[in-house]
């Protein structure tokens, strides 16, 4: 069985000169959880894949200490190398054996530590990742996604106490970035394991994560759980069309001749495009704040069939002087609305007020 971890705890400050005009310094203090996804989210260079390589002792001028469930991998006497620290990497890139068929790939790893293929979980990982068809197969005869699909079963395969992905997906495109998004769910779903996961993609932060460090400049600007940091209207991250609610659902009812189904979400319920989900499913949702607009009264001569009562918690300014940002509750749930300032002042938008949040678009994401 893959291990379970209380906690990973790193604090490094590192230094490298990336060409002779520029350095980058890294200095972080963080304390993670030791199951689920963890994004570390940020713009290129902000330093996700120098936590990541400090995380796998593949930067050895790295100072600070890392420790995981309490054991010390790094501090300022010891340093334990990468091949000790019971770490799978997955790369941008794939990175296989052009040489080796996948059943070698996957197997790579386990034979450069000694360890025996009749003693791991092979069997359960390649079914898992759906490889069965392609063991005899060449790296040059799969595509972006099955490859991908490999070197994750390669990582997984060692039993790695934390499973570090830099951008797994960037090198691939739209269609294979939906190919294997499941396959990434389903290690969610599957393994208590720890999963630190590089991106500067928020689609996929708002599809995986549970957790999430926001980076820039080698800092961590914010981190927490998921729904808290996407509904802070306070937080110093910036994501302008992107900004909105992440929240949890089960689909309860099912209408086959409007093609809907309908999710509740502690505070209501909303209506969604069946996508197939089955009765009682836990889904993930979407509501961007762009999509949400405000009445004083529940209006039904509309289009628009989600219309929830909510209250005015807190008011922020948008990068955009002529914008605000309104967040809702809705019983124990926070969503947020974008709305011009105009509108705000010809509605007499304050804290406390109550309103109703008329939803005009929602995605599932899983």
């Amino acid at each position: 069985m893959i291990k379970v971890l209380d906690e990973i705890s790193a604090r490094l400050d590192y230094c490298s000169l990336e060409n002779t005009q520029r350095e980058f310094q890294l200095s972080v203090d963080l304390h993670l959880p030791g199951k689920g996804i963890t994004a570390i989210f940020g713009e290129s260079g902000s330093g996700k894949t120098t936590l990541l390589r400090c995380l796998a002792g593949l930067e050895k001028g790295a100072r600070g200490t890392i420790s995981v469930q309490g054991k010390v991998w790094q501090d300022d006497k010891n340093f334990m190398p990468t091949h000790l620290r019971e770490v799978g990497y997955v790369f941008q890139e794939a990175s296989l054996f052009p040489h080796l068929n996948v059943r070698e790939n996957i197997l790579f790893g386990l034979k450069r530590l000694g360890r025996d293929a009749g003693n791991s979980n092979l069997n359960q990982i390649i079914e898992q990742m759906d490889l069965g068809d392609f063991l005899l197969n060449y790296p040059s005869e799969l595509s972006g996604g099955e490859r991908q699909r490999v070197a994750i079963a390669r990582a997984l395969v060692v039993e790695p106490a934390v499973l570090l992905m830099d951008e797994p997906l960037a090198a691939l495109d739209t269609n294979r970035k939906f190919e294997i998004l499941p396959y990434l769910e389903s290690l969610h779903e599957l393994y208590e394991l720890p999963i630190i996961y590089v991106t500067h993609s928020i689609d996929e932060v708002a599809r995986l994560a549970d957790y999430i460090v926001v980076m820039d400049k080698g800092k961590v600007l914010t981190r927490g759980a998921l729904s808290e940091v996407m509904e802070d209207i306070s937080s110093p991250v910036f994501l302008g069309e992107d900004m909105g609610a992440v929240i949890e659902a089960e689909v309860i009812e099912s209408d086959q001749d409007w093609h809907l189904i309908r999710a509740k979400f502690d505070g209501g319920h909303l209506w969604i495009k069946d996508s197939g989900d089955k009765l009682g499913k836990k889904i993930r949702i979407r509501i961007l704040a762009r999509d949400v607009s405000l009445a004083l009264e529940n209006h039904s001569n509309t289009s628009i069939i989600n219309r929830l009562k909510a209250k005015v918690v807190s008011l922020g300014n948008d990068r955009d002087p002529s914008m605000l940002l309104v967040s809702l509750e809705i019983g124990n749930t926070l969503i947020i609305s974008r709305i011009s300032k105009r509108s705000a002042h010809q509605l007499k938008i304050a804290q406390g007020s109550e309103v109703w949040a008329q939803i005009k678009g929602v995605a599932i994401l899983r």
